[in-house]
């Protein structure tokens, strides 16, 4: 993320070791809170993968507008819906 407004070169001795390891912990329970909402949510991974394959068939020139057509489509529920129970059998 250089050059892009992030930090050029980290300074893990910023951190105490108590707040390495607290942060550790803190990115372990992110990564297990996260995972466990996937799993009780299979239809964000559908949602993703039927964006994706959208983008990449039609190659918008414009992807923000491209976005917020597609998230925004008044039928995508029911997109998603029969994807899903398609994804099922």
């Amino acid at each position: 993320m250089a050059g892009t407004g992030g930090l050029s070169k980290l300074d893990v001795g910023v951190l105490s070791p108590e707040q390495q390891e607290k942060l550790r912990h803190f990115k372990i329970k992110t990564r297990i809170d996260n995972e466990k909402y996937l799993r009780s949510h299979p239809e964000v991974e559908v949602l993703i993968g039927d964006f994706l394959r959208e983008v990449l068939l039609k190659r918008p020139v414009d992807i923000r507008e491209f976005a917020a057509d597609h998230f925004t489509n008044p039928n995508l529920h029911e997109v998603i819906g029969s994807k899903m129970e398609g994804n099922m059998d």
